[in-house]
């Protein structure tokens, strides 16, 4: 299978569930600036949402181009990434219309978690189907990045029963570290 087919069918999904995303905030039935108030947690964690897939969107373009080809188990990383972004929209509806309470905090923490979990094991499956002197390989180096997100996801569910705002704090700052450009891949392709 060609690259090509598992970009556009990824970016279809995430499209998707984008879409999904941003039909859950509510048209607010008066027209005064006051009566959006009631929306703002809906509205700021659709945000922090759609900054993570735009990440996810990102990361996962530049890394598939290190691919040269798609192998059957690639092809299943791919999907098990997308089913836990899958749930990005239902953890951030619930997160947002509860006022950021610790039961949906916490789902939304490990959704992240476990999304984060897929794209490193889709990692590794593409470098083992390239081989050990691989691209990607050479891109990620040490991966603080990669190695770091799901310590602070950890330690954000486990704050998410007692102090929700923590854990916002932290999957806000997982999001900024993220957001920060990451040209590896960009240098690596430049060498070669």
């Amino acid at each position: 299978m060609s690259k090509n087919r598992l970009e556009a069918f990824s970016d279809g999904v995430l499209a998707i569930v984008i879409t999904i995303m941003v039909l859950e905030l509510k048209v607010v039935h008066d027209s005064s600036f006051v009566a959006l108030k009631s929306i703002v947690p809906t509205f700021l964690s659709y945000v922090l949402s759609f900054i993570y897939l735009g990440i996810y969107w990102n990361n996962h373009h530049h890394m598939l181009q290190t691919c040269s080809k798609i192998s059957g188990s690639i092809l299943w990383a791919n999907l098990h990434l997308l089913f836990w972004l899958s749930l990005v929209p239902f953890t951030t509806a619930w997160m947002g219309e509860n006022n950021f309470a610790a039961a949906p905090t916490t789902i939304y923490g490990v959704a992240l978690l476990m999304a984060a979990i897929a794209y490193f094991i889709l990692q590794q499956v593409i470098i083992a189907s390239q081989g050990e002197n691989s691209m990607l390989k050479m891109a990620i180096g040490n991966d603080l990045k990669g190695k770091i997100s799901p310590v602070l996801y950890i330690i954000a569910i486990l704050f998410s029963f007692w102090f929700q705002w923590i854990s916002i704090g932290l999957y806000v700052l997982v999001a900024i570290i993220w957001l920060v450009p990451d040209k590896r891949i960009e240098r690596v392709m430049q060498s070669v």
